[in-house]
């Protein structure tokens, strides 16, 4: 088992961060890194980015948004229960170097994927511009954990509810506008991501997003990942799971991320009555 050993509702109780006990990931793991995790026998292995990793205390952090059953499970958890499966640390690390300027841009729970890459940016000397977005100013995550992160902090709501009112890729444009950006990171819902990849493409800028498409067994065998990426097929657990944003057919990945809407839906709306 692997404890949890601090837990914290977020989001108006719809997101959930758990620090979680696991030693030998915490000493490994890299930024735009995943594990594996499974609540117990009856849950399903679901692939989480880690927000934050601590090889001192021996714990890594994961930040999740609960949107079907195995998430209800996980959400079930508390301080001192644990999962049942936590592998990893599993993909390719981001890679991080001095480039100059780079805008981090992340929306929704892709905010905390997004978190030890900005921090690893301006690590390495990069003047860190980052962005974050949610639908109101109550679905925002890690505000302050990303100010701290970044040299300059841009916040936008779709509702206008807290800072910029409308979406990040207005502030995306206003920046490129403005100012000489040598490399975009983007991670978020996959619209955000693809919206964010147009607008750069027409700046010529670089920009790596982080997919997160169906998964199984996150070692390259069962191909339940594949992407395609400048017209290959590539496997998001072991060839990313970034990639080169103008590169990914994004059309294609939000129809396989389609695929089991309807089960899923069933399947969470039984366990939520089975537990009312």
């Amino acid at each position: 088992m692997f404890p949890i050993v601090a837990r914290e509702e977020m989001a108006q109780g719809t997101v959930i961060l758990n620090e979680i006990e696991a030693p030998l990931i915490a000493r490994k793991a890299k930024p735009g890194q995943f594990v594996i995790l499974k609540a117990n026998e009856e849950g399903e292995r679901i692939p989480l980015t880690m927000a934050e990793t601590d090889p001192a205390k021996g714990t890594i952090t994961v930040i999740y948004m609960v949107v079907g059953k195995s998430t209800a499970l996980f959400k079930d958890l508390k301080v001192g229960e644990g999962y049942q499966d936590v592998i990893g640390p599993l993909g390719r690390p981001t890679h991080v170097e001095k480039v100059g300027t780079v805008l981090c841009v992340g929306g929704g729970t892709g905010v905390a994927v997004l978190h030890p890459i900005t921090r690893a940016m301006k690590a390495a000397g990069n003047h860190v511009i980052c962005v974050i977005g949610a639908r109101n100013k109550g679905l925002l995550i890690l505000e302050e954990k990303m100010k701290a992160a970044s040299n300059d902090l841009r916040v936008c709501t779709d509702d206008g509810s807290y800072g910029h009112h409308g979406f990040v890729t207005d502030i995306v444009k206003e920046v490129l506008e403005k100012t000489p950006v040598q490399q975009v990171v983007a991670i978020g819902p996959v619209p955000m991501m693809k919206a964010v990849s147009a607008v750069t493409k027409t700046y010529n800028v670089p920009t790596m997003v982080s997919l997160n498409p169906i998964m199984i067994d996150g070692t390259g065998m069962c191909g339940g990942c594949r992407v395609s990426v400048g017209g290959k097929t590539k496997f998001a657990c072991v060839d990313g799971p970034e990639f080169d944003g103008h590169q990914v057919n994004f059309d294609e990945l939000t129809k396989r991320l389609r695929a089991y809407c309807t089960e899923e839906k069933q399947c969470y709306e039984g366990y939520c009555r089975l537990n009312d």
